[in-house]
């Protein structure tokens, strides 16, 4: 074997490799379902205020993690708008900005017209918190707190969204006025 071959298996070995350890990854930890979602007080964006998901108790809460770098991100946001603006008084939209810069998520939420709640995780502790595996990630959250059912990556389309949230959209509960 020349050493060009050698290269090429030694790379598709690691390839191979990173891609295990990202399927492991995947499919440890995290927070089980009925289990409590950490809250944390975040600042929000645009900023002058701070909020929890304690803010939301009470309510279904379909929580967002995303970031302005992140190409599925961009993608899935036109539908979850959509989604926020149709079920607006049945169940509560946030949005988690983490590990980007506060211009860049502002200039994203302009261009793609995000009006609901969004919350500032700078450092992605909160995402930690959550055990999130990347970006986006997102998290439906009953009005006790508890995780109801998560999605890891992007949503396709506004009807993938209602199937996600499909419990809180029967509960009828919704958020109080």
């Amino acid at each position: 074997m020349n050493l060009r071959s050698s290269l090429v298996v030694i790379g598709v070995v690691a390839l191979l490799g990173f891609l295990a350890w990202g399927l492991f990854k995947e499919g440890e930890g995290g927070i089980a379902e009925g289990e409590p979602v950490p809250v944390a007080m975040l600042p929000t964006l645009p900023a002058g205020d701070e909020k929890s998901l304690e803010d939301y108790r009470g309510e279904w809460v379909l929580l967002n993690v995303w970031a302005s770098w992140c190409g599925p991100c961009r993608d899935e946001s036109p539908a979850l708008e959509e989604f926020e603006t149709a079920n607006r008084g049945e169940i509560a939209v946030v949005g988690v900005d983490t590990r980007d810069l506060t211009n860049d998520a502002l200039k994203f939420l302009g261009k793609y017209g995000i009006g609901y709640d969004q919350l500032r995780d700078a450092d992605g502790r909160y995402a930690d918190e959550l055990k999130t595996t990347g970006v986006p990630e997102s998290f439906l959250i009953d009005p006790d707190g508890n995780l109801a059912a998560q999605r890891k990556g992007p949503f396709r389309s506004l009807e993938d969204i209602e199937t996600f949230a499909a419990p809180a959209l029967r509960d009828g509960s919704g958020p109080s006025q």
